[in-house]
């Protein structure tokens, strides 16, 4: 196991977000987190990135506990939120050059990765001048630049990094991350709302409900990644999907089109 927490909760004015969470990512596994709005996913977050200490619980990676310790896995949260002063690359070494790494050293280091992530020959420009998804491939290279020396042991959480996309972009960016995290190394936490993306990116999906947030089921995804091209559309895919939706507590019907009707 290269990554888990065991029973985790987190109060706000001594009143419960979260409790008794307890999570797995094996190495270079994908694991998401789905629940509807409030449910407490991002404090949750906020824990397992050492951000905030909770009240029970610890965090460990590769058996070792970092409960309350920031810096040893890798946080994206929603926004890029790229500096806009700064140029692409300028950005993207942040990490380094608050760690103590020379700016001139931290930029030769950084960019290598520039092709990797699709951003060769953006080195220079501004987040003013990017698409988007280029926009979000430069904030998760921000966030792997402290880890990219171990790789191999990298944990990434990431906050619902894909929703501000349209539909198009959103599909692009969970393909290009599903080969970069491959060809990293990267084991991946994930938040999300979007039943199909849970489905499609993940090995297992957490489901989290209710006030305190609980883990209320844990549902694998099979067959194992990496899956083919026409898993989306497959009956397995509906009825995981229709699995997740269940857990949640929602329900869907598809109604027969009535004899002479347009779609």
């Amino acid at each position: 196991m290269l990554f888990s927490c065991e029973g985790i909760t987190k109060c706000y004015n001594r009143e419960p977000v979260v409790e008794d969470i307890n999570l797995e990512l094996f190495q270079g596994g994908f694991v998401s987190l789905l629940g509807p709005s409030g449910v407490g996913k991002t404090t949750l977050f906020n824990v397992l990135s050492g951000v905030d200490r909770p009240e029970a619980g610890r965090v460990l990676l590769s058996g070792e506990d970092i409960t309350g310790i920031s810096g040893r896995v890798s946080y994206m949260l929603q926004k890029d939120l790229l500096l806009h002063h700064r140029t692409v690359l300028d950005n993207v070494i942040l990490p380094l050059v608050i760690r103590g790494m020379n700016k001139g050293e931290a930029r030769e280091y950084a960019a290598p990765f520039f092709p990797r992530f699709g951003l060769g020959g953006y080195e220079n420009k501004y987040p003013r001048e990017l698409s988007g998804g280029m926009r979000q491939r430069a904030a998760l290279l921000r966030t792997c630049m402290p880890l990219t020396k171990g790789l191999r042991k990298a944990v990434i959480l990431l906050d619902e990094p894909f929703s501000a996309l349209d539909a198009l972009t959103r599909i692009t960016m969970q393909n290009w991350y599903q080969g970069i995290a491959a060809e990293m190394g990267l084991s991946t936490l994930f938040i999300t709302h979007d039943v199909e993306e849970a489905v499609g990116l993940s090995d297992r999906v957490y489901i989290l409900k209710g006030k305190p947030g609980r883990i209320t089921e844990c549902i694998d995804i099979l067959p194992p990644r990496p899956r083919s091209r026409d898993f989306p559309i497959s009956p397995e895919f509906a009825r995981f999907k229709r699995t997740i939706l269940e857990a949640i507590g929602l329900e869907f019907t598809v109604e027969p089109l009535k004899k002479g009707s347009v779609p």
